[in-house]
């Protein structure tokens, strides 16, 4: 890595004491063959500086155990691409968000499990342990919350133990908005102002009839059965209808579903809301429903997969009844799978055998949902527009949504001073948070967040499908400094792939890793790494 100028963090980081321990050590006469460059990928500075310096601290700790590091800032959508669909990756640092039904800590537990690693799927790093696995399964079918959280709070010692990834930090979600032109904003944990229901219960108090939104950050992809980003189904799920829809409460509230009745604890049947319509006019049908789950099965879309895995067969009954028969009992049924699952029209979907492959100007953009797909310019601007036959619109007090697509954060600060935005899709920086305080039209909120950044090894490459390795290499990390300095104390360390704020499911005394290269070189060592004279790191001689 070359040596640079950090524009938050000095460059001069590391301890006398890390290079004390380096002068010290005499280099071993026999060396296997020396590790590769390894190369971590991060965002650009323009989308993410915290992620962006954060990268380079942990490589400049890492080239100061011995290892050869090139920091590779991408592109957000071509992250993503090399992370999930390619997989080809050393070490990547990404985040999850705390969407509102990842409260079930069902999706971050899953995001470990060895049956997620296929391309596409929510395990790219390759993690795979059958104990792990075996306490997922167990846990998914445990009704009884006490006995689930026992099985879950061991996962989580297992998943701090092997080091599959690094959970870097919880950062706090620090956003504003126009207190003149709107109130009424909902305010959710995770999800802050931009979540489902602000749309819907928003109030104009200048006349606007439309919520403008400002968001650095376009969808992946607006293809329902291909996005994998926060950022693609943010802006979905508005215009596509599911089954369950959680309240601001986190509560699972029937929405395309009528009645969902517990017919015995592997079948379950819902009743299908009667009037639906799609965007084109089409009836919404129990058909519909009982096709979209087929379609996922059959289809294979393997970032749904941990929601639709659990199904065995769908069939219909009488009363506009769908009825789900499950391989086994599935705690999180209701509240995960039926709320994530958007709900497609078999008569524009019945003929696409390769949804995946769609272009751009070939995908359906029809849903049922309270908006109706109206505009995006790549890049530039995105609109909704309430759909009046919707059954929640008469509380709507909107005509649509739009969405400004900026380059970077500070396009999406200056839109909310300068009023061109009534909210922030995005998180502010620490140096913003103070001025948006000191202007009378901007209201700041924050609250804390369930999700998490993360830097995720490739567990399949060498030398990162060595516990002891991604172990030392947890210790060379300086989430202190992070939080201190990259954040200004807005947020806090990261040590579980359940967030503290999450305190149900949450364990905190799984072990955690000081920042300590002494210690992290004396992990190396007892794994049988050895050093040159030139301090560069070797696997254990063969």
């Amino acid at each position: 890595m070359k040596s640079r100028m950090y524009r938050i963090v000095p460059a001069l980081l590391l301890t006398a004491l890390a290079l004390a321990v380096f002068a010290a050590c005499a280099p071993s006469e026999t060396v296997g063959d020396a590790v590769p460059e390894i190369e971590v990928l991060t965002t650009t500075e323009a989308y993410d500086p915290i992620r962006y310096e954060a990268a380079f601290m942990i490589a400049e700790a890492w080239e100061e155990l011995g290892f050869e590091v090139n920091v590779r800032p991408l592109e957000f959508s071509s992250l993503l691409q090399l992370f999930y669909d390619e997989q080809n990756f050393d070490a990547t640092i990404l985040g999850w968000s705390g969407r509102v039904d990842r409260l079930d800590p069902q999706h971050f537990l899953g995001t470990l499990h060895g049956g997620q690693t296929d391309l596409g799927a929510n395990n790219p790093g390759g993690y795979s342990n059958p104990d792990y696995d075996a306490l997922f399964e167990a846990q998914s079918r445990e009704f009884n919350a006490d006995r689930r959280r026992e099985l879950v709070l061991e996962m989580q010692e297992i998943a701090a133990r092997d080091q599959p990834l690094d959970v870097l930090f919880y950062r706090d979600e620090v956003v504003g908005y126009n207190a003149n032109t709107f109130d009424n904003y909902v305010i959710m944990a995770g999800e802050s102002l931009y979540n489902e229901w602000t749309p819907l219960q928003v109030q104009p108090l200048d006349g606007s009839r439309y919520l403008t939104i400002g968001t650095p950050q376009e969808p992946d992809n607006i293809n329902p059965m291909a996005s994998t980003s926060v950022w693609g189904w943010k802006f979905m799920r508005m215009y596509y209808d599911k089954l369950v829809r959680l309240s601001p409460d986190i509560e699972p509230i029937p929405w395309a579903a009528e009645e969902i009745i517990d017919v015995d604890e592997t079948t379950i049947d819902v009743v299908i809301r009667s009037g639906m319509t799609f965007h084109d006019g089409e009836p919404v049908t129990p058909s519909d429903v009982k096709f979209t789950f087929d379609y996922m099965v059959e289809k294979d879309f393997a970032y749904f997969r941990p929601f639709y895995s659990i199904i065995d067969s769908t069939e219909l009954r009488d009363g506009n009844i769908v009825r789900f028969n499950l391989r086994e009992p599935y705690a999180p049924f209701i509240t995960v799978t039926l709320s994530q699952i958007p709900i497609l029209p078999e008569h524009l979907w019945a003929s696409i055998d390769a949804p995946a492959d769609l272009t751009p100007d070939q995908i359906p953009t029809v849903g049922s949902g309270p908006f109706y797909f109206d505009q995006y310019d790549r890049g530039e601007y995105k609109r909704l527009l309430t759909f009046r036959d919707h059954f929640a619109a008469d509380d709507i007090a909107i005509d649509g949504m739009e969405y400004i697509v900026y380059a970077d954060s500070e396009g999406v600060f200056t839109g909310l001073l300068t009023g061109e935005i009534d909210m922030t899709a995005w998180r502010m920086e620490p140096g913003q948070i103070t001025i948006a305080e000191d202007e009378d039209h901007i209201t700041v909120v924050s609250v804390g967040d369930f999700g998490y950044y993360h830097l995720t090894y490739n567990n399949r490459r060498a030398p990162f499908d060595n516990t002891q390795v991604r172990r030392a290499l947890a210790h060379a990390v300086d989430k202190e400094t992070i939080i201190n300095v990259l954040l200004q104390g807005l947020g806090e360390p990261g040590y579980s792939v359940v967030a503290p704020i999450n305190g149900f499911w949450h364990n905190p005394d799984v072990e955690r890793f000081d920042y300590d290269l002494s210690a992290a070189r004396s992990v190396l060592e007892e794994a049988g790494f050895v050093w040159d004279g030139d301090g560069r790191i070797h696997f254990p001689a063969q």
